[in-house]
């Protein structure tokens, strides 16, 4: 498919429109097509669309229409209606009031194509480059991230339906591709009427025994067509099927055969002895989806992590020594890097990826505002080390026994001398023993103080349970543990206390993301194609946001509650 130049506004379009758009808030739309021009250039789109064959759809016309459908969180057959009768879609796309527009499977093949050439994140570097270029976003100043589940666009299944649903979808897919063979290789009729309905259109039995049989038969069942699909006379290409892979790596997951004196035995795996959640596979539909745990939830599905920007105005103008409401003169609040994982990706995973995310795009943060699942001393340093930014999170407090207690002395009552590699006790008295050493997997030191040295000390028992032996401490490396010790420092301070109170924005992005474009559950099958929908729903709300400040009401000033705007006005 040739796409066709993206067209001027045509005169006749314009006129209409702006006079329909004179009775009401100025359409998001129009806004857009005045304030950015052409925003996605179709020759940024040149890889996935080809210079051959009739002309069709600009592909930046349906970029353009994409963000706007996840703008109003339309379906494909709602945007493509959006786009044949509405007027300020016709101004944005420089279409004729007579245009037909195009069926909605456009839009479908249209993101199948950027998925298809690794063009999920076009627009968004599009999008960011035109605002740098207008100073809206730059590298330094501060930016937050955080992350929030995506449910699969999937049932969840427990263990019995997703192998009794698993088995129905490889018959079904083998009916299509090969009738005749399945028709000789099993018992179609008896098949027909255990696998034909889905696993959710009828009720388990409400015995355990019961259940655990009918685990059993699919089992046997699930083996039995894999034999047959991999037998010397079948078709080779049927094993290549996607749903016979799916088949075979779920049974090799819930199922083992054993081999007695009474035969084959097919037996199914204990919970203990199922593959880690990250390799698990949650649905024969959607392979990429896993299952996640946060905070006590449980979901099938992503995790979807958003970065903004968060530079915050003076609180008091300099000029006019009037109070001001933070971020209600500043700029607007921008979505700057979008990621998505499966769910079994912890924060503290992404934490050095976003940045690299952040560095391709020009866009590093000065200040970084993270909550504590990103955050470890180790990261503080790296990200500092080696992207220049500063981490504002808090980090885990010290667990030591006496810490924990709020009695006794704990390690900060200890004074260190990296340079002698020593340490002194709170009494006065130095280690004997310093060694480097690797605890559970991390790079540490060991300090060891003499047992004839603590034994008579009036104070063991403030510092330390051990019977026979003398105090033992467990540091990091240097560099790590005075970041950490600095850290935790800082926690206890008011001001970093308030400082840190910036974060919290970021609740509000992700409300903003899950009511209007509907982030939190997926549209689509597939890691690719949830995080290409993550990227044009982040698009869209940064024109949401842009288009609020080009009309003078950034969504800063409604998030401010009058008690808080009063307490500005006595401040000043």
């Amino acid at each position: 498919m040739r796409p066709r130049p993206w067209p001027k506004v045509p005169e006749l379009t314009a006129q209409v429109a702006r006079a329909v758009a004179a009775r009401g808030p100025y359409p998001l739309a129009m806004r857009v097509r005045d304030e950015l021009g052409e925003l996605f250039v179709d020759a940024e789109f040149a890889e996935a669309f080809g210079a051959r064959g009739r002309p069709g759809w600009s592909p930046g016309q349906l970029a353009l229409v994409t963000v706007l459908q996840f703008a109003e969180n339309l379906t494909d057959r709602a945007a493509a209606h959006r786009v044949r009768y509405g007027m300020d879609l016709k101004y944005a796309l420089g279409l004729e009031l007579d245009d037909p527009g195009f069926d909605a499977s456009v839009l479908s093949e249209f993101r199948t194509r950027l998925v298809e050439h690794g063009m999920e994140e076009k627009v968004l570097d599009l999008l960011l480059t035109a605002l740098k270029d207008r100073g809206l976003v730059k590298a330094g100043g501060r930016q937050r991230t955080d992350s929030t589940r995506v449910l699969a666009a999937v049932r969840d299944l427990n263990r019995l339906e997703l192998a009794g649903e698993t088995l129905r979808a490889t018959l079904e897919a083998l009916a299509c591709a090969a009738p005749d063979w399945l028709g000789g290789a099993v018992p179609v009729r008896e098949w027909a009427d255990r696998y034909g309905p889905r696993t959710h259109s009828w009720h388990p039995p409400a015995s355990t025994s019961k259940r655990e049989e009918m685990a059993l038969v699919y089992g046997r069942d699930g083996f039995a067509l894999l034999e047959a699909v991999h037998a010397p006379d079948a078709p080779a290409w049927l094993r290549e099927l996607p749903a016979v892979q799916v088949l075979r790596t779920m049974w090799v997951q819930n199922y083992l055969r054993t081999v007695s004196e009474a035969g084959a035995e097919v037996k199914r795996r204990e919970s203990k002895d199922l593959p880690p959640g990250r390799l698990r596979l949650a649905s024969p539909y959607d392979t990429d989806a896993r299952y996640g745990l946060k905070q006590g939830s449980w979901w099938t599905g992503y995790k979807i992590h958003i970065s903004e920007s968060c530079d915050e105005s003076d609180v008091q103008d300099a000029a006019t020594e009037q109070a001001v409401i933070p971020g209600a003169d500043g700029p607007p609040r921008l979505i700057t890097s979008i990621a998505t994982t499966d769910a079994t990706v912890t924060d503290a995973e992404m934490t050095e990826p976003v940045h690299h995310m952040l560095a391709a795009r020009d866009l590093l943060p000065a200040e970084h505002f993270l909550d504590s699942g990103y955050a470890s001393a180790e990261l503080i340093v790296g990200m500092k080390k080696n992207f220049g930014v500063t981490l504002v999170t808090p980090v885990l407090m010290n667990s030591s026994p006496q810490a924990r207690a709020g009695a006794g002395f704990d390690r900060t009552a200890f004074t260190v001398d990296w340079d002698k590699r020593q340490a002194t006790c709170p009494r006065g008295d130095t280690s004997t023993w310093w060694s480097p050493a690797t605890l559970r997997g991390t790079k540490a030191i060991v300090i060891k103080f003499d047992k004839e040295t603590c034994r008579p000390c009036p104070v063991r028992d403030q510092c330390t349970r051990s019977k026979t032996g003398g105090r033992t401490l467990s540091l990091q490396p240097r560099e790590v543990q005075e970041v950490l010790d600095h850290a935790r420092l800082q926690q206890g301070d008011e001001q970093w206390r308030a400082k840190y109170g910036t974060r919290a924005g970021i609740e509000g992005t992700i409300h903003q993301a899950v009511a209007v474009t509907g982030m939190r559950r997926a549209r689509y099958l597939g890691l690719q194609k949830t995080h290409l929908e993550h990227v044009f729903s982040a698009v869209a709300l940064n024109l949401i946001r842009l288009d609020a400040w080009w009309n003078g009401h950034p969504l800063d000033r409604t998030r401010v509650s009058h008690l808080a705007r009063l307490g500005l006005s006595l401040a000043a």
